[in-house]
């Protein structure tokens, strides 16, 4: 599948600023949100899209890794640092020669230090000693990744809504992790492949540096042998693998909440989920209680009356109290945010509904109601309204 671009998802240039993309992206939001768009799996996975194409986007920096390294820069564990040493790698082997030309021909000048370049022989071991100490590193990871543990431990981003936070979801994931490759078994090499002698430095494992001094030779690493590399996972060990996996989104998680997926992640690893849960159009949450206003009649708020509640499991009767006012708070207990993890009595926060009084629309009627309504009032109703 080719990689998407985060600007077309968009729908702006890779110039746009960052007023531009915040409103792109609420353009978007608002019109492929799955509460504008119920059971329409087409529109959701485009919402999806949009919103973690804002969420690097709308980040400076996110954004400028993005622009630099393209889709690599968006994987679990990414480090920008070992990314550019590695590309720097890739460039200097890239200009590799033959035996007898230091090991990298072409671009290499033995005489660059009589002719006064400004280069110091030390200078020059310092950079070669990190070049293969970084090789030495990589043969340290793989080992590494083999072993049984948890050594690749993968977290993923997760956007929820408040519903699925209080009663807890089943989502479908893709992830993207790194596991032993099948063709070589994390060698590295050719199944059953014998060593040869490494042919740039005669099986020595040094090459001559310039005429000056001898260091590991680049293409062995020093060892002296080489085998032929995988050609399913080019020498690495591992390769990248898409999995989709069903995850568990436990009731009571809030934004920041990390839920561990034991064993998940890659070689053996755990997967953690950094949850965020979207805003509610009509719900306030205030640490586990929630809040919503529901509108009443007059005669209502009046007289007193039973009326149908809204809750995420479902409408239950409330009963309005007799001469009730706009912003009297009603609780439903335990009808809020569930604790993350024991359940127990009086852990569960609360609903609260804020009652909301609605007037009937303006006509001849109503207009007599209200007037027959002014004559029992007794004062002035904003006498104790002072700032």
């Amino acid at each position: 599948m080719a990689p998407k671009d985060l600007y077309a998802t968009l729908g702006v240039t890779k110039t746009a600023t960052a007023d531009e993309l915040k409103k792109a992206y609420r353009k978007l939001a608002k019109k492929l949100h799955p509460d504008v768009n119920p059971n329409n799996k087409k529109s959701e996975e485009r919402f999806k899209d949009v919103n973690t194409a804002f969420e690097v986007l709308g980040d400076p920096k996110r954004r400028a890794l993005y622009d630099e390294f393209g889709e690599d820069a968006l994987r679990t564990g990414f480090d920008d640092q070992k990314a550019r040493a590695y590309r720097a790698y890739r460039e200097q082997a890239a200009a590799g020669g033959a035996p007898g030309q230091g090991g990298f021909g072409g671009g290499f000048d033995p005489e660059i230090f009589s002719r006064g370049g400004g280069m110091d022989p030390g200078d020059l071991g310092s950079m070669f000693g990190d070049l293969f100490g970084r090789r030495q590193q990589a043969r340290a990871r793989r080992a590494k990744a083999e072993a049984p543990a948890g050594v690749q431990d993968h977290e993923v981003e997760l956007q929820i809504d408040l519903r699925d936070a209080v009663l807890g979801i089943e989502r479908e994931i893709s992830l993207e992790r790194q596991v032993s490759c099948p063709e070589c078994h994390g060698e590295g090499h050719k199944p059953g492949a014998k060593s040869s002698r490494c042919p740039q430095c005669a099986g020595s494992g040094q090459v001559e540096m310039g005429g000056i001094f001898r260091g590991p030779c680049p293409r062995c690493g020093g060892d002296g042998k080489i085998k032929e590399p995988c050609s399913r996972c080019s020498g690495q060990g591992t390769v990248a693998e898409v999995a989709r996996l069903k995850v568990k989104v436990p009731a009571g998680v809030e934004t920041g909440s990390r839920v561990r997926l034991a064993g998940q992640g890659g070689q053996g690893g755990d997967l953690y989920l950094r949850i965020t849960v979207r805003a509610h159009p009509l719900v306030r949450v205030n640490g586990k209680d929630l809040s919503v206003d529901l509108p009443i009649s007059a005669p209502e708020a009046l007289l007193g009356a039973e009326v149908s509640a809204p809750t995420f499991e479902g409408p239950v009767k409330l009963k309005i109290p007799l001469g009730s006012q706009s912003g009297r708070r009603l609780r439903l207990r335990g009808r809020g945010l569930p604790p993350l993890g024991p359940k127990t009595e009086g852990s569960r926060g609360d609903l609260y509904v804020v009652l909301q009084i609605v007037l009937p629309e303006p006509s001849d009627e109503s207009r007599a109601a209200v007037q027959a309504l002014a004559r029992l009032y007794q004062g002035d109703v904003r006498k104790d309204v002072t700032l």
